[in-house]
């Protein structure tokens, strides 16, 4: 793996756990209705997105092939180029269902190959 790799998945579990601590103790509803807070999570989705295809390693990513990848890359593409404009039901389906299951994957990415490079 590639020093870079480490960096760019800590930046990836910031942005998740921010993520997740926007959308604590809400309801759908109230996602919906707080722009402010959907498009922020939009935001980093997209983020996500563009570091996991662009500045991870190629390596890094064939050697954990259960995370996926191209699925993370494709909402970015779809928040980007509006697809059928955000829906935002994906986007909390997202947040709700797999963004604790990637934050679990990267932590163990970084177990697996990172622990002993601080």
């Amino acid at each position: 793996m590639q020093p870079k790799d480490k960096r760019v998945i800590d930046k990836i579990m910031h942005r998740i756990q921010l993520i997740l601590q926007y959308c604590e103790g809400l309801h759908y509803e109230q996602f919906t209705q707080n722009t402010m807070i959907s498009e922020a999570c939009v935001f980093n989705l997209l983020q996500i997105g563009e570091v996991c295809n662009k500045d991870l390693s190629d390596e890094l990513k064939k050697k954990y092939g259960n995370v996926p990848w191209r699925q993370i890359y494709g909402l970015r593409n779809r928040i980007v180029h509006g697809y059928d404009e955000v829906q935002l039901n994906i986007i909390w389906e997202t947040i709700q269902d797999d963004l604790p299951i990637l934050m679990n994957d990267f932590a163990d990415i970084l177990k697996n190959e990172f622990q002993n490079t601080d």
